[in-house]
């Protein structure tokens, strides 16, 4: 199978330019395109996250990827070899057009795959160890690391699946007292939500429909 792999990062661009090289390539090569995957998504999502990860996860040996250039697979190196090494590792190919890149399965393919291997090795090493150190560096200053004890966001606690209705039974003159034996929750449970709300600029529902639409994101 050979598949068109054509990415933009917004709706301003289009994807039809990628879409024409990629025909004309695999119209002077002889090759048909058999199924073609667009996405709008910036090239920092991790590609996991992208239909092109569900295209790696599901491509077989023998199959072939080809884009119109190899950054339109990501925009970090380390992503770039990421991919490049899942390719090798399923025995698929990987073209791009304005690089000349023909990642296949010959000896210069597999020396190029053991390269991209053993640099995401080393740059996920270097990585670890500068958060190693960094971490240590403010322990050392006496620094408490991640969120303050005791202090949980508001998405985790448990009246935010509420958080709607809630509003909707402020607006309406309920007490609080009324609201959390609706919801089955205790009244303290409630009060430590919303005064959270307010701590992280959100009201809660008592009046602050732009900071309430912030929890809907």
């Amino acid at each position: 199978m050979t598949y068109g792999y054509i990415r933009v990062s917004s709706d301003k661009q289009t994807v039809e330019n990628q879409r024409f090289e990629i025909s004309r390539f695999c119209k002077e090569n002889n090759l048909n395109i058999d199924g073609w995957i667009e996405e709008t998504i910036s090239g920092t999502t991790p590609y996991s996250k992208r239909r092109l990860g569900k295209l790696l996860k599901n491509i077989h040996q023998g199959d072939v990827i080809i884009c119109s250039e190899i950054s339109r697979l990501g925009r970090s190196l380390f992503m770039i070899m990421d991919i490049l090494n899942h390719c090798m590792q399923k025995g698929c190919r990987l073209w791009t057009i304005k690089d000349h890149y023909r990642l296949g399965d010959n000896i210069e393919a597999k020396v190029l795959a053991f390269a991209f291997g053993l640099s995401a090795e080393i740059e996920r090493q270097l990585i670890s160890q500068r958060t190693k150190e960094a971490l240590a560096r403010k322990r050392a200053e006496g620094m408490h690391l991640g969120r303050p004890f005791g202090v949980e966001p508001v998405q985790m606690l448990a009246p935010y699946k509420h958080r709607k209705r809630i509003k909707k039974m402020l607006a309406e003159g309920y007490s609080q007292r009324m609201i959390a034996r609706t919801l089955h929750i205790t009244p303290q449970t409630l009060k430590r939500y919303l005064q959270r709300c307010e701590e992280e600029g959100v009201d809660g529902g008592l009046g602050d429909e732009e900071g309430f639409a912030a929890l809907d994101v």
